[in-house]
């Protein structure tokens, strides 16, 4: 791996957004996508993201900047002492 390279991790904010409703059932129902989809995505278990969910969840909240959604991130999760 290249000096000084830090790894990347792509992080989900769909659990700060749930925040805007009374409960993930009420974001899944704004949004129409099943709350067990939602519910993986706010805990950041997919490694697979429907970009049209993506978008029910920027219109349901009237978002215009996806990094309110999704952002890139530093991975402090990896681990190079095995070289």
């Amino acid at each position: 791996m290249k000096a000084g390279y830090q790894p990347k991790k792509i992080v989900l904010h769909i659990d700060k957004l749930a925040k805007r409703y009374d409960s993930l059932r009420d974001m899944a129902r704004d949004t129409d996508i099943q709350i067990s989809s939602l519910s993986r995505l706010a805990r950041n278990e997919r490694q697979r993201i429907d970009l049209g969910h993506l978008k029910r969840i920027a219109k349901a909240l009237d978002l215009n900047d996806m990094n309110e959604i999704i952002s890139i991130e530093n991975d402090n999760s990896y681990n190079d002492d095995n070289n």
